[in-house]
């Protein structure tokens, strides 16, 4: 059987902490799609979807089962379209869960085939989120350490330049 998860997220940018996720469900699943998704609670995201994806791409390159993918619709849609089994999510805290719980519950109703799996993220990540990187970017300062290497340099040029 093969079994397919989906690590979605708005990616804005993509973080180790993500990325951290994505390695850990790429050992559990024998593929996994990293989905970009337009997120309307968060205005749509400062860089356009396919932007976040191409970088995403980026950082997996040497996981043979993971692909990067993007979609405006429900995500429940996407995953009945694609065979998925699992949705991976990370959880940083407790103030993660009841709104990670929530869609949960929402893409269950709507998929019922189809799992959330819960990850707790490193302790490592716990503070990283994209907005923190947004934010020291924004006034200058070294990202070095939350996001991957190979793609550093360019969220540095895309999002110090939004100030």
């Amino acid at each position: 059987m093969n079994r397919i998860a989906v690590c979605p997220g708005s990616f804005d940018p993509v973080t180790n902490g993500h990325i951290d996720i994505i390695k850990r469900a790429s050992s559990m699943f024998d593929k996994v799609i990293v989905l970009v998704m337009y997120n309307v609670r968060k205005n749509g995201g400062t860089l356009p979807v396919e932007e976040r994806a191409e970088l995403i791409r980026r950082c997996v390159d040497g996981m043979p089962n993971v692909a990067v993918d993007f979609y405006g619709g429900l995500l429940a849609d996407y995953v009945k379209m694609n065979g998925v089994c699992a949705i991976v999510k990370g959880l940083r805290a407790v103030s993660d869960f009841e709104d990670e719980f929530q869609q949960a519950l929402a893409n269950k109703k709507l998929a019922p085939d189809v799992e959330t799996v819960f990850a707790v993220t490193s302790s490592e990540y716990m503070y990283l989120s994209s907005s923190v990187v947004r934010e020291i970017c924004r006034y200058g300062g070294d990202i070095s350490g939350f996001v991957p290497d190979v793609i550093r340099d360019d969220i540095v040029k895309k999002y110090s330049s939004e100030t």
